[in-house]
């Protein structure tokens, strides 16, 4: 028992799981450490304005990726092991294709910005920070390609390195402005979306110059771009991220003013732990990838379901967490979120044993529709689930539409998995 644990402990995709979900939480907290310093820097009306500015760069950035990381993911493992030259072509394609709708959309913006910012989202920002979040929200796209790329090809210390390093950088330049009476606004976004992002690039090229180089230099091939397959994904994860709000969205439609704030915690603490679930699936990817025989294919979903036994685990210790344990850390203003925590963690291990059969469909069959089908019906579950069970059973109502959104997507996909997995020899 004990040699198989330190294998187990021994094992690459081990050691690459432990750093990438180290690296993703030290994000995580540096996050926090942001809005630490900002909020006693800044004034409310500043900081709001950040937060709103700098959430319409992540979410272009998020939007804009047009599913390029299925590509990635696929494609990339497969030609980094056989070291195909074919590799640089394909990156230069993918980056090109997916920079120039980018460049497109963001352009459009960058002309209507000023009047959306009138009319709906009011912050009262000038020209020139909403200059700069259009920007900002361009160098946040090419950062997350650039780490996709790494991540396929397991270079995830390295990638940590990167993101963390820009962090400390990022840190040291609000403290050094608020020290000299120089932070507003358009300075803070500046240093997060394009100082953070040009110490990446800069540390990146430092290491892999000679790849980068070839990269740049490579053709642009039309069919490395894989629309169909790339534009399928994009719509699935679009209905899986807006069915995951739908549960808020929905409690704030009914009115339910403190419970959206109980409900809104509660999230967040979700959310925190599904950011273990992102480190592990974006280790196992690559590796169902590469994989090609019934045999193999197998052993990887085991490998998969293992590691994806340590978030469950988490989910069922937040489910048992005892309630003076919550007051204690949030206060007892929020005594209810509690409870909804203890609902709420439940259906999630479903989320974390669903993404194994998902990995499988994306990366080793290369077949999206499956899981656009199977988000569709996630979020259809959630979205009336929601709307019909919020007013009988207030905030506990949503957790319901997730366990029957989460079987529902699972199922459709574990029977479709199942019938390519006989297929293979």
């Amino acid at each position: 028992m004990k040699e198989k644990a330190l294998r187990f402990l021994k094992d690459p995709t081990s050691i690459h799981i432990a750093v990438n979900t180290i690296g993703n939480y030290l994000n995580v907290a540096f996050t926090a450490v942001f809005a630490i310093i900002l909020v006693r820097i800044m004034t409310p009306a500043q900081y709001g304005e950040l937060s709103v500015l700098l959430g319409i760069a992540y979410v272009m950035a998020s939007v804009l990726e047009f599913g390029t990381v299925a590509t990635i993911y696929s494609t990339i493992p497969d030609l980094y092991l056989s070291k195909s030259k074919r590799i640089y072509q394909f990156v230069k394609s993918t980056f090109v294709y997916q920079s120039s709708f980018s460049l497109l959309v963001l352009g459009i913006l960058f002309v209507f910005f000023p009047q959306l910012n009138v009319v709906f989202f009011k912050t009262h920002a000038t020209g020139t920070t909403l200059s700069v979040t259009v920007i900002s929200a361009l160098f946040f796209i090419w950062q997350n390609f650039c780490t996709n790329i790494l991540f396929a090809a397991k270079k995830f210390t390295r990638a940590n390195v990167y993101l963390n390093t820009a962090n400390v950088v990022k840190l040291g330049a609000i403290l050094l402005l608020a020290q000299v009476g120089k932070i507003d606004v358009s300075a803070v976004i500046v240093i997060f979306g394009i100082v953070g992002p040009l110490v990446f690039f800069a540390m990146a090229f430092a290491k892999s110059g000679k790849h980068i180089v070839q990269a740049v230099t490579a053709p642009v091939k039309k069919e490395e771009f894989k629309f169909k397959y790339t534009f399928t994904y994009f719509l699935a994860t679009q209905f899986y991220n807006v069915g995951l709000r739908m549960d808020l969205f929905l409690l704030s439609f009914y009115g339910l003013r403190n419970e959206v704030g109980y409900y809104a915690l509660s999230q967040k603490i979700i959310l925190s732990i599904i950011t273990s679930i992102v480190s592990i699936t974006q280790v196992l990817s690559p590796g169902f990838a590469v994989v090609k025989t019934k045999t193999a294919i197998v052993k990887q979903l085991k490998k998969g379901l293992l590691y994806m036994l340590v978030p469950c685990a988490v989910f069922l210790a937040l489910f048992v967490t005892p309630a003076s344990i919550f007051s204690l850390v949030f206060t007892e203003n929020f005594g209810e979120t509690a409870a909804i925590t203890h609902v709420l963690s439940l259906p999630f291990i479903l989320n974390a044993l669903g993404s194994v059969p998902m990995l499988f469909l994306l990366y080793t069959v290369k077949k999206p529709v499956p899981i656009l089908i199977g988000n569709i019906f996630f979020f259809v579950a959630m979205t009336v689930g929601s709307y019909v069970l919020i007013p009988q059973y207030g905030v506990f109502g949503p957790p319901i539409a997730i366990t029957i959104g989460f079987l529902l997507a699972i199922a459709i996909q574990l029977v479709i998995s199942y019938r390519y997995i006989i297929s293979y020899t």
